[in-house]
């Protein structure tokens, strides 16, 4: 067993969503799993990112995720940035037919020919938001929630149902106009939730209110 991975004795889960390490640290129980998961909760879900890269390269893995857990693309992720050109989106939107043979060829990453064709066309849609708003990341903020549109309190109950919101809805149906793909509205709430558009960390979680912190020292782009 990894000495990093808390023994049953060590971890618990709680009834309010949240589970204790061999630390006592309480984290979102969806993390539990292995450290690498932890330490992706702990240090970039939620966190507020202003950086284009790191949003195109998670709207397009979201797309890839479709059907799969997070866990399984978070653990490709390496490949896929080497496969992908680090997600730059101006080498990625250059990819022709032997771009698209070499990823249907690569094992490392999720061989969709959909999904493979999406992140390239997402790339190209990128190069012309940019030129409308500047960057992916200045058109995204413009779309973060109002706080009065959230819950109160960011319970296990509270967000038993949620899967998508009136951004995220908004967010997909002006991307799918502007011709991006893979994009639909729960895609776009976890895209929201992990880029810190919202702070879906749970009462109680040790990353509350450091993500709550990050934000409020965080300058949306502009």
């Amino acid at each position: 067993m990894n000495s990093d991975m808390p023994t049953p004795a060590q971890a618990r889960a709680t009834p309010d969503g949240l589970f204790t390490d061999a630390s006592l640290t309480a984290r979102c129980a969806w993390c539990q799993a292995t450290p690498l998961y932890r330490h992706y909760h702990d240090s970039e879900w939620g966190f507020p990112v202003a950086d284009e890269r790191r949003l195109f390269e998670k709207i397009c893995l979201e797309g890839f995720q479709a059907g799969l857990s997070w866990l399984t693309i978070l653990n490709k992720r390496e490949a896929f940035r080497d496969a992908f050109a680090n997600f730059e989106a101006e080498p990625v939107a250059g990819f022709d037919a032997h771009d698209v043979k070499r990823l249907l060829g690569d094992a490392g990453i999720v061989r969709h020919a959909g999904k493979i064709a999406s992140t390239i066309n997402n790339a190209r849609r990128v190069l012309e938001l940019r030129r409308e708003f500047g960057s992916l990341g200045a058109y995204v903020w413009r779309l973060e929630p109002d706080a009065a549109s959230r819950p109160a309190r960011i319970t296990r109950e509270a967000l038993k149902t949620v899967t998508t919101s009136v951004a995220s809805v908004a967010l997909s149906k002006d991307l799918k106009k502007r011709g991006w793909t893979f994009v639909g509205p729960t895609t776009m709430y976890a895209f929201m939730q992990a880029m810190g558009l919202v702070n879906d960390h749970l009462e109680g979680c040790a990353s509350r209110d450091a993500a709550l912190a990050a934000r409020a020292a965080f300058v949306p782009p502009a």
